[in-house]
């Protein structure tokens, strides 16, 4: 069976070994130590994943990040960095990743990461749904709106996200449950990372005056379409 391929940018010496001998058992990973040299590879190979450091030479995490997604929309994009402020997660969460791990972590934990987003990729591949949302055209498989003059491009966690609003339109969804049907659990960053996608899928529908994402104090979001 094929090894799913891994983008990995990490400068520092030490780690980018232990986890790289951690992971090629299970994946084919190739490692860079700065984001110029990641961003050439990616812009010449095909990958299924990345994983970033942020502080790196040449080019930070964020930059490559921003490249990465300006390129592809839809590959899951992992931030993996010391920096622990939340305003970095955010800027992370906002440029497009799909999730953030602070260091140390365990290798354990970085693999149950991985893996949800390859599942998630290989079930949306096999998704041949399409939705009427608006005036768009959603398909899940794809990660795209698409209306008769444009195509907008989402990412693998937005598209997770609207597709679940999707099916449970017009109904009072909580937040915890939200986050364990879309992130997979409900501490408090990946409650405050559901809050930067909500904000991601409204910028999306702001000319659309018939889909409406409702904030419900204390609750949790409707998704509903006049």
């Amino acid at each position: 069976m094929e090894k799913s391929k891994i983008l990995y940018a990490e400068d520092d010496k030490t780690i980018a070994f232990l986890i790289q001998d951690s992971l090629e058992n299970y994946y084919e990973i190739d490692c860079y130590s700065d984001g110029k040299s990641a961003l050439e590879a990616f812009n010449n190979r095909s990958f299924d994943i990345c994983l970033l450091d942020i502080m790196m030479p040449e080019m930070n995490g964020f930059e490559l990040a921003q490249c990465i997604r300006d390129k592809n929309s839809e590959i899951p994009i992992i931030f993996i960095s010391a920096k622990v402020l939340k305003e970095d997660r955010i800027k992370g969460l906002k440029i497009g990743a799909d999730d953030y791990l602070v260091k140390p972590f365990s290798i354990e934990e970085l693999i149950l990461k991985i893996e949800v987003f390859l599942k998630r990729s290989k079930k949306t591949e096999s998704f041949p749904q399409k939705y009427k949302v608006g005036k768009y055209n959603f398909d899940p498989k794809n990660y795209t709106l698409q209306d008769v003059e444009n195509t907008i491009s989402l990412t693998q966690r937005e598209s997770e996200l609207l597709l679940y609003f999707i099916l449970h339109k017009n109904t009072v969804l909580k937040r915890q449950d939200i986050l364990k049907a879309v992130w997979g659990d409900d501490d408090y960053f990946m409650g405050r990372s559901l809050d930067v996608f909500i904000s991601r899928l409204r910028k999306v529908f702001a000319n659309e005056q018939n889909i409406i994402i409702e904030n419900l104090h204390g609750i949790g979001f409707r998704f509903s379409e006049k």
